[in-house]
């Protein structure tokens, strides 16, 4: 049975680009790893954040849009995202939390306690903490490696059909289900991070995509020859399956699973060093090669931003 290792990045549509960098690294202390543009709609930005190289497991990334619509999150859609922080790190994340006027609620799922909030459009977020996992290298104001965010705990799945998504979890992802409990069914993948998924039971309304919505998930593929055995394995069970797309930091194949969700799987390889120093990464617009000619452009409809420069 083909196994995936877990979430290789997650991706969302927010509103203001800058309000989206603040929040991220701002508040959570993520690094922005990368300025780039949505390949398929280059008039508007793709940010990406992540630990200090973008490791699989720990990317963020999302299309901002200033007049974006809010959405409304549903059913087809991850329903919280949720990142992990050290064992003991989660009292530290409640005051910081409380410092920078983000309301937050304590929440209690198969025996482990989360801090639920919303980041700055709506998107529903969650920190965890667990031994697993390698701390982060990628520090901040007062959170030291103890505290940062070393990646995605998991995620939450909304499901118009939760039988089907947890067959697929299991059957074709490959993962263990590990537990049922109070509305929602646990299954965790092999990697240390971005490795624990949750799908809840009750259909809700449906979700409509918009700013503060999730737009899709990717799993992990280990290389471009790994992805294509994924892609066959997909096809073999009756999903549709996108040909292979060049995301210039990763290669991805796209299918819409029986609960709607959108689903991705992406090789790990190449990453973010490719076109980026470590120490300057997330500095300058970065471009694919086939839309380098039309920079000038591209620049002049772009909103501009800044990181903090504290961050840097």
């Amino acid at each position: 049975m083909m196994k995936t290792a877990g979430i290789h990045h997650i991706s969302a549509i927010v509103g203001h680009p800058q309000e989206n960098i603040d929040f991220y690294t701002g508040v959570l202390g993520l690094r922005m790893i990368k300025k780039t543009v949505n390949f398929d709609d280059p008039g508007a930005y793709h940010l990406y954040f992540g630990d200090e190289t973008g490791t699989p497991g720990t990317i963020m990334t999302f299309f901002p849009w200033n007049q974006a619509r809010s959405g409304r999150i549903g059913t087809g859609q991850v329903g919280v995202t949720s990142f992990v922080v050290p064992k003991s790190a989660l009292p530290f994340w409640e005051q910081r939390l409380h410092d920078k006027n983000v309301a937050f609620k304590k929440v209690k799922r198969f025996g482990e306690l989360s801090l639920q909030f919303e980041d700055k459009h709506g998107l529903q977020l969650e920190l965890v903490a667990r031994d697993q996992g390698e701390k982060s290298k990628w520090t901040f104001e007062n959170i030291s490696e103890n505290e940062a965010i070393k990646g995605f705990g998991g995620a939450t799945l909304y499901s118009a059909d939760p039988a089907q998504t947890a067959h697929l979890m299991q059957h074709l992802l490959g993962m263990e289900k590990v537990g049922e409990k109070e509305g929602f069914l646990r299954f965790k993948a092999s990697g240390e991070i971005g490795n624990v998924i949750d799908i809840k039971t009750d259909v809700a309304v449906r979700g409509l995509m918009g700013a503060g919505t999730v737009h899709h998930i990717a799993w992990r593929a280990e290389n471009d020859r790994n992805q294509l055995d994924w892609k066959h394995h997909v096809e073999t069970n009756g999903y549709e399956v996108t040909p292979v797309k060049d995301r210039n930091y990763f290669n991805a194949i796209y299918f819409r699973e029986h609960g709607h969700i959108l689903f991705e799987i992406a090789t790990d390889s190449p990453g973010f060093l490719i076109d980026e120093p470590k120490d300057k990464l997330g500095e300058e617009l970065k471009l694919p090669e086939w839309h380098e000619p039309h920079r000038q452009q591209i620049e002049k409809g772009l909103t501009p931003v800044h990181v903090p420069k504290e961050l840097k």
